[in-house]
């Protein structure tokens, strides 16, 4: 459940930089554009954030390992 969470995340924030660059290059609007590419960048840092490795060297987004 979490790759798929975090599949959709990169996803929206590859569609958020995509529409971003548009705005400011094509439309002239920087103060959208801008607030779009930093809601990618936050996207992308959240991600990198759950898929680093611990101390223990497993990610954030690993399934527990605990029989039930």
């Amino acid at each position: 459940m979490a790759g798929t969470i975090l599949s959709i995340l990169m996803l929206a924030g590859v569609a958020l930089l995509a529409g971003g660059l548009y705005l400011i290059i094509r439309m002239g609007e920087r103060k959208r554009g801008g607030l779009m590419l930093l809601a990618a960048v936050v996207m992308f840092a959240n991600v990198a954030i759950w898929v680093m490795p611990t101390q223990s060297g497993k990610s954030l987004s690993a399934p527990d390992e605990r029989p039930r």
